[in-house]
């Protein structure tokens, strides 16, 4: 399951993280690199915007800037100025925002609001309500990235596997057995999620150790997708579980 190479990571040996930086240097298909950093960016907006916040910014001034940030990765303007480090997404728009945010213009930014195109379904209440949750204690802008930039991982991780059961028919059998994912401390007991769903105890242990295995393997995919270098899976996935403490 360690092995970047494994049958099951065949179809993600072209990231989506590799077609973005293709896109620097070649002519990839329109389609399928617009597509690609479309969700990418779908995916990591809110690191960006609490990276941003615990700078200083202002709420509109976080909004403004994460979308204007996109937009110029769509248009392929600010990939030409930055450089990947080691080819891992994370750091690319850690960096990227920071050096995007240096050259930016509040005034002029504040007289395009409400005009600019639009990238991402993100809002002031949005994102301001999810930072209003963040640990209020003295993580660095840096340290909060790398946390919320792990926790977007689990969530699309989680969310892959949820689509991949409902698809198979077991949407119950799923929703009663997802919060043994992250265990947080106050799971319903095995003897009681099996009366839900009618199954033994012993059956109910070895449903969440394969939900569990299989949890791994998405959090993986999900991983790899913002690599450029598979063999750099094992020690991205150790970096990024450090980052929840």
């Amino acid at each position: 399951m360690n092995d970047p190479n494994h049958s099951s990571f065949a179809p993600f040996q072209t990231t989506r993280w590799s077609i973005v930086l293709d896109a620097r240097s070649s002519e990839s298909e329109a389609d399928q690199w617009q597509d690609s950093i479309q969700e990418l960016c779908e995916s990591y907006w809110y690191p960006l915007y609490a990276f941003l916040r615990r700078k200083g910014y202002k709420p509109e001034d976080c909004q403004d800037l994460v979308q204007g940030f996109f937009a110029s990765l769509i248009e392929k303007d600010f990939l030409k100025v930055v450089s990947p480090d080691k080819g891992r997404f994370r750091w690319f728009l850690m960096d990227a925002i920071a050096k995007f945010a240096a050259s930016w213009n509040s005034a002029q930014s504040a007289q395009k609001r409400g005009g600019q195109k639009t990238i991402v379904s993100l809002d002031v209440d949005q994102g301001e309500s999810r930072y209003g949750l963040e640990p209020a204690d003295q993580q660095t802008p840096e340290s909060l990235f790398e946390r919320d930039f792990a926790l977007s991982v689990i969530d699309q991780a989680i969310e892959a596997l949820k689509s991949s059961y409902y698809e198979d028919g077991k949407k119950r059998f799923f929703d009663s057995l997802k919060v043994y994912l992250v265990p947080a401390g106050h799971e319903p007991k095995y003897a009681e999620v099996a009366t839900e769903l009618d199954l033994s105890e012993t059956a109910i242990k070895v449903a969440i150790h394969r939900l569990r295995q299989k949890f791994q393997d998405s959090v993986r995919l999900v991983v790899l997708q913002t690599l450029s270098d598979p063999s750099q899976l094992d020690e991205e996935v150790d970096s990024l579980l450090q980052s929840l403490g």
